[in-house]
């Protein structure tokens, strides 16, 4: 990294984490006595709105989205692959109101995490898998049916740009049992900003919204066989954007070549 995108970089973060510390605060003594929805506005999508835009002038990360058609009028689950932060700001603030999964420790973060307890996330103890699938279920479905829109990220954590983890099928598992679809997004943010260090790279982030996707039944198999379609969306929507190799072809024998 150049010095000067060192300095650019060491910018970001400083307004960043200052205007987090600001909105947070303000936020702390005005969200309260502000309806659901206008809560959520006036926490999370201007504050993911300002982050994007600092991303842009001091990063010169900018990004297109394709598919934007293909979002629902109702809000669903929504499945994203996980490379870095910014596409927690993107969506946050694409997608309204929105609620995701996080550490439950993360409520206890002065500020930030008290801001974030209002915005009805689904907290869980990460120590403790199975009590942490039965709430994201009931959580989960008692947001859907309150219009909020329900991202999982399925690898669990962030992982290294050009590599896709494997999904796990709570959220799939969250939208059978609510009878509605899972809308996939694909994106290639890892690119420029990595899962790891302050290291950032200008360019453009492609985010692909695919069609929403409905199971083809009930029960563990449509679970099953709902959360292999989507990661194999996301894969090859990935191997369009160039972020993993193209399958390899399998070889042609003699007896296939015509003659």
């Amino acid at each position: 990294m150049s010095i000067l995108q060192a300095i650019r970089t060491f910018l970001f973060y400083l307004l960043l984490g200052t205007s987090s510390l600001l909105w947070c605060s303000l936020s702390f003594f005005i969200a309260p006595f502000l309806p659901f929805k206008a809560r959520y506005r006036f926490i999370n999508v201007y504050w993911c709105r300002c982050a994007l835009w600092l991303s842009k002038v001091f990063l010169g990360i900018s990004y297109e989205i394709k598919g934007a058609e293909n979002v629902p009028d109702r809000p669903c689950v929504i499945q994203s692959n996980h490379q870095s932060t910014w596409e927690t700001f993107f969506l946050s603030a694409y997608f309204q109101p929105l609620s995701q999964v996080l550490k439950r420790s993360l409520l206890f973060v002065p500020f930030f995490g008290w801001a974030m307890a209002m915005l009805r996330p689904i907290a869980i103890d990460r120590d403790n898998p199975k009590s942490a699938l039965k709430h994201v279920a009931k959580k989960g479905d008692e947001l859907l049916k309150d219009g909020v829109w329900v991202l999982i990220f399925p690898e669990g954590t962030r992982v290294p740009y050009g590599t896709v983890g494997k999904f796990s099928r709570g959220g799939t598992a969250l939208a059978v049992n609510a009878d509605l679809p899972v809308l996939p997004i694909a994106h290639n943010a890892g690119k420029f900003w990595p899962k790891s260090g302050w290291a950032k790279k200008q360019g453009v982030i492609t985010v692909i919204i695919g069609e929403p996707m409905y199971a083809e039944g009930s029960g563990p198999r449509a679970i099953a066989a709902l959360n292999d379609r989507v990661q194999a969306w996301n894969e090859q929507m990935q191997r369009e954007m160039g972020s993993i190799p193209p399958m390899p072809q399998a070889p042609v024998s003699s007896d296939q070549i015509a003659v």
